[in-house]
């Protein structure tokens, strides 16, 4: 019999609010110079905006991208220091934005060149949905064939496989408004416009693509120390180059989650733990499979009190 493994995850944009991160700043010494850090690396006071707002700039791509790194390696962080009660990784994987913390939970990338790729990541994707209009919405209650059905329909592409019944699609203002009104007429127990500056993981996002090959091309990638599961694929990355190809290829394409959570569960993980802001994954995962147990590490009760 095999020894059950455990997997770490990390949020994406969306997870963002105010307050995240002020309780573990006053109470853990190593979340706090986590904090100061990324104020130095990015040159303006990250940590303010998270704990005390205001939520409008906060839900900006440029400051919620950087904002959300920075809470999931605090927690991290904090976490490791009880390390003791929390058992090491098989496998990491983050929902989009969060692949990025999960390079730096891996030594792919230094906490300040990760800060710093993501806020040139948020830069240019929301200047690709100024220049491209477009928008996400969440389908709840249809399949992974019936959304196809949809986007092949209305001209939307699905951007976020989530779960078998939470599906995102992305697409121009007139392309999502077609699809979410067929969604609803297929059936859809819920059509939901999502809060976002742009139509991401779609072909609307191409003009990130230029940008993004010069920025990673700055920095200095190491193999990861522990697989990553890759959205764009979901299957396992081992080395820099991988690591590289996937960075560009998931701006445009489908981050397959509920896919990139049923590979690690068929690999022996039965375990997987939450860092970063909000549960969201967690929920996604026991709708994929109740089978398995979820904990969460956002703040700092929940720092304290982690047992695995």
């Amino acid at each position: 019999m095999t020894e059950p493994k455990t997997a770490y995850i990390f949020p994406g944009q969306g997870s963002q609010w105010v307050g995240m991160g002020r309780d573990l700043y006053h109470s853990s010494p190593i979340a706090r110079e986590t904090f100061e850090e990324a104020d130095s690396a990015l040159g303006f006071p990250i940590s303010r905006l998270c704990f005390h707002g205001p939520e409008e700039e906060l839900l900006q791509t440029i400051h919620a991208q950087p904002a959300i790194l920075t809470v999931s390696i605090a927690c991290l962080r904090a976490a490791l220091k009880v390390s003791d009660r929390l058992s090491p990784p098989s496998f990491l994987a983050g929902h989009s934005l969060g692949e990025y913390t999960a390079l730096v939970a891996a030594d792919v990338l230094d906490f300040a060149d990760a800060l710093w790729l993501v806020r040139e990541r948020g830069h240019l994707m929301q200047d690709a949905g100024s220049r491209r209009r477009g928008g996400m919405a969440a389908i709840i209650g249809l399949d992974e064939v019936s959304v196809e059905e949809v986007c092949e329909e209305t001209g939307a592409q699905i951007a976020n496989l989530n779960s078998s019944n939470q599906i995102v699609i992305s697409g121009t203002k007139e392309a999502l408004t077609r699809a979410m009104d067929l969604a609803k007429a297929m059936g859809a127990r819920h059509v939901i416009p999502l809060q976002v500056s742009g139509a991401f993981h779609s072909s609307l996002m191409e003009p990130t693509i230029g940008g993004m090959q010069a920025a990673i091309s700055k920095l200095s990638f190491r193999d990861p120390a522990i697989p990553i599961v890759a959205n764009s694929t979901a299957e396992p990355m081992t080395t820099a180059k991988d690591i590289k190809v996937e960075l560009l290829r998931q701006l445009c394409h489908c981050v397959h989650w509920q896919r990139s959570v049923e590979y690690m569960i068929k690999a022996g993980v039965s375990t997987f733990v939450e860092i970063g802001p909000g549960q969201v994954l967690s929920g996604l995962i026991k709708r994929i499979n109740r089978n398995v147990q979820t904990l969460n590490i956002g703040g700092a009760n929940s720092v304290k009190n982690v047992t695995l």
